[in-house]
């Protein structure tokens, strides 16, 4: 999406409000036109620095190899801050200046409602694009807009009162401090804490915590960190992977990358630091023929999975379950799925009388760092004990 357009679409937009404000407020005297006239001066001005931003935003050099991102929220700050100094310009006038009776005619009415309807279409189609484009600065010009319908409509009711001989001036020139200050806040608040690289909210932590941990060689999600650059996202994160070559680590880092930019549109950058597992405790899986604990003969066919969790320091069982296999009544693929389904129990090793040499599980396994051991024991019991009299490293070969 052409964001840039958007920015030379707001500077029209507004030079035809400060026209038609221009003109209204010269004929009429009122002081809540002149004031809406400021404003919409201000925003023009604003518009022009929006402009700027877009334009900056994706420039990258050597001194700035992050880009120029944060020039958007730079404007969204300058725009709030021009927005307190319009609020404090009317609020001058309103409680200071001479009063002036305004006149009114019908053709001002129309002005100040066209006035009124030009901001209120274009806001609504300006905050779609910047949400799509996920702009901070077309979002707060957006948002400026939505103010111009209120206090351009206060300005109407302004005049259509002092058509009644109403003295409504004053009063709706403050309505609109309220009204302007109000917005200055906020967009002057978000521009901050883009600019204090404040944590991405918590919903989108969440998001890409969970993208990270569905990645089948995560050991454990150490630390996850993120900040706003603009309309773009930084992502830092500490895993453990269960996998131990080099090779298969940078490939379990690009899967979690992908995992993130597809979790989280408009991340730009994604930090893996990851380490080997540091194992105080190894958890085996093994395919059992019934609850007593006889290892099956079959691995996708077995109806239950003991899962075991042993101290490696003493080689003490310290967890041991059994659950149900539930890929059984499966008529395809039931062995992959069972071994997708042991990944996500964080399986370390899986020990099994069944050859499954060139099948798919062997792959799922390989994949996700799982260690898969052929055993002759008949029990759960006799598999693990077989295990403590192995070396530690003896665990960690895969045979295929």
């Amino acid at each position: 999406m052409n964001v840039e357009r958007w920015g030379w679409y707001s500077i029209g937009i507004n030079v035809v409000l400060v026209l038609i404000n221009w003109i209204v407020a010269v004929a009429s005297g009122s002081l809540a036109v002149q004031a809406e006239m400021i404003h919409n001066v201000v925003d023009l001005l604003t518009a022009i620095g929006v402009l700027v931003g877009l334009k900056l935003a994706t420039r990258k050099s050597k001194a700035f190899p992050y880009g120029l991102y944060k020039v958007e929220n730079v404007v969204s700050v300058i725009l709030g801050i021009m927005t307190f100094l319009t609020a404090y310009e009317i609020a001058h006038d309103a409680l200071f200046a001479d009063a002036v009776v305004a006149t009114v005619d019908p053709w001002m009415l129309g002005g100040v409602a066209v006035a009124t309807a030009i901001p209120l279409v274009f806001s609504h189609f300006e905050l779609r694009a910047g949400q799509a484009a996920n702009s901070p600065a077309l979002i707060a010009d957006a948002r400026e807009y939505r103010a111009h319908v209120f206090t351009t409509g206060v300005v109407l009711a302004a005049l259509v009162g002092q058509w009644f001989a109403l003295p409504l001036d004053r009063f709706a020139a403050l309505v609109i401090v309220v009204a302007i200050g109000k917005t200055g806040w906020e967009l002057l608040a978000d521009g901050m804490r883009v600019l204090l690289d404040a944590s991405l909210d918590a919903e989108m932590m969440y998001k890409i915590r969970e993208a990270i941990a569905a990645e089948p060689t995560v050991a454990e999600v150490v630390e996850v960190t993120g900040r706003n650059a603009g309309r773009y996202r930084f992502v830092e994160a500490a895993v453990t992977l269960r996998v131990q070559e080099l090779e298969k680590a940078e490939a379990a880092t690009q899967r979690i990358e992908a995992r993130v930019h597809e979790a989280c549109p408009y991340v730009d950058r994604v930090l893996i630091h990851a380490e080997p597992v540091k194992r105080t405790h190894r958890r085996y899986a093994l395919p059992l023929a019934d609850r007593n604990g006889t290892l099956s003969e079959h691995f996708g066919e077995a109806p239950y999975f003991g899962l075991v969790q042993v101290r490696l320091a003493d080689g003490a069982v310290v967890e041991q379950r059994i659950l149900a296999n539930p890929f059984l009544e499966e008529e395809k693929a039931k062995g992959i799925r069972v071994a997708e389904w042991l990944v996500e129990q964080k399986a370390d090793t899986v020990l099994l009388r069944e050859d499954l040499h060139g099948k798919g599980p062997v792959y799922v396994f390989g994949d996700a760092g799982i260690v898969l051991e052929r055993t002759g024991a008949e029990t759960i019991d006799m598999a693990i004990e077989e295990q403590r009299d192995e070396p530690i490293e003896a665990a960690g070969r895969t045979e295929r």
